[in-house]
């Protein structure tokens, strides 16, 4: 299904984040791969509230965004509650893009250290100088379980339940997972990235 943002946000930022809780609630398997931004679980206050500013100006929505960003950190709990599993790919140049500042910047960097020591969670770093030869630069996706993958567009969003095309998103996951780096060189990369800050 093709929704455009327009239609999603007409009643504002809040009822948007709201839409998405009960998806969020039901998914037990998480995977998301993600090359210009933290993904949303991820994020902290001051990146979230940044990215809603930022939305709300160029969509020219109401200014609902603290609103917003309470119910966006209440969905975060997810990934302490529960029998939820996270895997979460994301590209090295999506550390390097500054959101909300540098202050804000090493917060959300440092935040990610932590939150990849939780035992629900995965996070590889797809550093830059990988090999893409297997697999070349792809659109941001978040497959829930296997029933259906969302993708964020500038002008719509997707959600895809077919289950061929799931399982091509599936099988990209995989491929990307074999590019990523975890662990000790995961936080290595994004300790680069926070030194990179100045």
């Amino acid at each position: 299904m093709y929704v455009e943002w327009r239609r999603i946000e007409r009643a504002g930022l809040k009822r948007a984040q709201e839409s998405v809780v009960p998806l969020f609630e039901r998914t037990r398997v998480f995977r998301a791969y993600s090359s210009w931004l933290v993904p949303g679980p991820l994020q902290t206050e001051g990146y979230t509230r940044a990215l809603l500013r930022a939305t709300a100006r160029r969509r020219g929505l109401v200014d609902d965004v603290e609103q917003a960003l309470t119910v966006r950190m209440e969905r975060s709990r997810i990934l302490r509650q529960g029998s939820h599993r996270f895997a979460f790919l994301i590209e090295e140049s999506a550390l390097r893009k500054r959101i909300g500042g540098i202050e804000v910047m090493a917060g959300q960097l440092a935040h990610l250290i932590t939150v990849a020591t939780l035992p629900s969670m995965s996070l590889g770093v797809i550093p830059d100088h990988a090999d893409r030869s297997a697999i070349p630069p792809v659109e941001d996706f978040w497959i829930f379980d296997d029933a259906q993958v969302n993708v964020e567009l500038v002008s719509a969003y997707l959600n895809v339940t077919q289950p061929h095309e799931v399982s091509l998103y599936a099988r990209t996951f995989g491929l990307l997972q074999g590019l990523a780096v975890y662990g000790a060189t995961a936080r290595g990369v994004i300790t680069s990235a926070i030194n990179a800050l100045g």
